[in-house]
């Protein structure tokens, strides 16, 4: 089922991690003005954003106000379809949205470490989207716990190695 509201009926999420940033906002901007919108964003069953913070902020700043909402339970896929685009058109506006789309997605996240923690100190479980070392290097301006031991490098003195025979290539024990 869909209906239409206005983009003012959503709100967005005022705990979202990603902070973005200058460039990648410009990116969006320019990609809705020149393009139009090219993806959709998520909502919850309240309006409030799930995912598309900076697409409907970007949105409300050049003038799109109508926004078309398809209720799902997220079992099924939704669909946009450009009716005015064509990825076989030699003018490339499409192939123009689809980088538009996948750069400036890729430039403006800009993780926000604490919400990362709070979130993470609730119980979230980040462990299918971010390997430890991922977390660990968003996550290590925040300071280190109390119990934290520290190591300098000094403690690779210690390190015993086995030794290749033939080739004489190292390799820790």
């Amino acid at each position: 089922m869909t209906e239409n509201i206005k983009i003012s009926d959503l709100q967005l999420d005022d705990h979202n991690a990603n902070k973005g940033g200058e460039r990648g906002t410009y990116m969006i901007r320019r990609s809705l003005e020149r393009l139009g919108a090219g993806r959709s964003i998520l909502v919850d069953k309240n309006g409030k954003v799930i995912a598309g913070n900076k697409t409907l902020e970007s949105a409300g700043d050049v003038g799109i106000d109508d926004v078309i909402l398809v209720r799902t339970r997220g079992n099924q896929l939704v669909a946009v379809m450009r009716e005015d685009l064509d990825l076989d058109d030699p003018s490339g506006e499409a192939r123009q949205l689809a980088y538009a789309d996948n750069r400036a997605g890729e430039v403006s996240l800009t993780w926000d470490a604490d919400v990362l923690a709070a979130d993470i100190a609730d119980g979230v479980d980040l462990s299918d989207w971010f390997k430890p070392l991922e977390l660990s290097a968003i996550l290590v301006g925040l300071g280190m716990p109390e119990d934290w031991t520290e190591y300098d490098e000094s403690a690779a003195d210690d390190v015993k190695f086995n030794e290749c025979p033939s080739c004489g290539y190292k390799w820790p024990k």
